[in-house]
């Protein structure tokens, strides 16, 4: 297991939620000791020049090997968070996908590696579920935005 922490400059990511059944696709992320504190849905840091809508799709083709299409406009959100001590600090784009239908159907976990090298996981989780003592969602505030955008489509 690779021990992480935060970069030390701001960091701009985009994230893309993928729902089947009602679940969310995230990754979980992991403490030093090896204990998952949280998970966070898939995507990753925009490079030099591209769209945050462009690095959602590079970064799904890159890990999980799908085509997406990135569908509504995104929530924006500031995060600043501390992570086994080190404080980082990231802005979010974090939008609605298209997943393939057929692709990792009937999986319940999807493996998946990052640049680096890293062994990822992913999973499909009840959004109720989290924030709720075991495993955070993360961005931090992403659950709230969520569920008040549940809230505005009700008559």
């Amino acid at each position: 297991m690779n021990i992480w922490r935060p970069q030390q400059h701001i960091q701009v990511k985009a994230l893309g939620l993928v729902w089947r059944n009602g679940l969310l696709l995230a990754s979980e992320i992991y403490l030093d000791d090896g204990t998952a504190t949280g998970v966070r849905p898939l995507g990753g840091r925009l490079e030099f020049g591209e769209t945050w809508r462009d690095a959602l799709v590079r970064e799904f083709k890159e890990e999980l090997g799908v085509v997406v299409e990135v569908t509504g406009k995104p929530l924006v959100l500031e995060n600043i968070y501390t992570h086994q001590g080190v404080v980082g600090h990231e802005v979010t784009f974090v939008s609605d996908l298209v997943f393939p239908e057929d692709a990792h159907a009937g999986l319940v976990s999807l493996e998946y590696f990052e640049d680096n090298g890293e062994r990822c996981v992913a999973r499909w989780y009840d959004v109720e579920q989290l924030d709720c003592g075991d495993l955070e969602l993360y961005p931090k505030g992403l659950k709230a935005q969520l569920q008040a955008r549940e809230k505005s489509k009700l008559p």
